[in-house]
């Protein structure tokens, strides 16, 4: 669990972390340097959702060895909102969300906090108005959530 106690912002008890794929924790369906080893860093504090419409078919092989839960979002449902409802199916106060695709931004709204990062892939305008921080890649993302105070410190009143 990650607590936060940020002035103006709220309290919160962090018990999961929802993530995008590709273009937040992947480049071409292939996970960036670094990555598998800080989600298995971060899993011993909080449960890590992996929520995708897999694009390239890779997420399970990509993730394997970490603790990560993967859901497949269907295509039948548009993103967002699946992405948004799996986020409120785990309680949204609950839960610390980072993406940088269009169809991760309700996804931020709902999170109690929503992290954009802005990759090789760029990011959504619509998610960068949705999140809570704005940040230049998941590797720092991640520092975030492992150093609250620097969350504090950004999103305190």
């Amino acid at each position: 669990m990650i607590l936060l106690n940020i002035p103006g912002f709220g309290d919160f008890m962090l018990q999961n972390l929802v993530l995008d794929f590709n273009g937040t924790l992947a480049m071409d369906g292939k996970l960036l340097p670094g990555v598998k080893a800080a989600l298995k860093k971060l899993s011993d504090h909080v449960l890590v959702h992996v929520v995708t419409a897999d694009t390239f078919c890779s997420v399970a092989q990509q993730i394997g060895g970490t603790r990560c839960q993967l859901a497949v979002i269907s295509s039948d449902a548009p993103a967002d909102e699946s992405k948004a409802q799996f986020v409120r199916s785990l309680g949204a106060e609950t839960v610390a969300a980072i993406g940088n695709g269009r169809n991760d931004a309700l996804m931020l709204q709902e999170a109690a906090v929503g992290i954009a990062v802005m990759q090789q892939e760029g990011a959504s305008a619509r998610t960068l108005a949705s999140a809570d921080v704005v940040i230049g890649d998941i590797l720092r993302a991640f520092e975030l959530l492992l150093e609250p105070r620097r969350l504090v410190a950004t999103l305190r009143n």
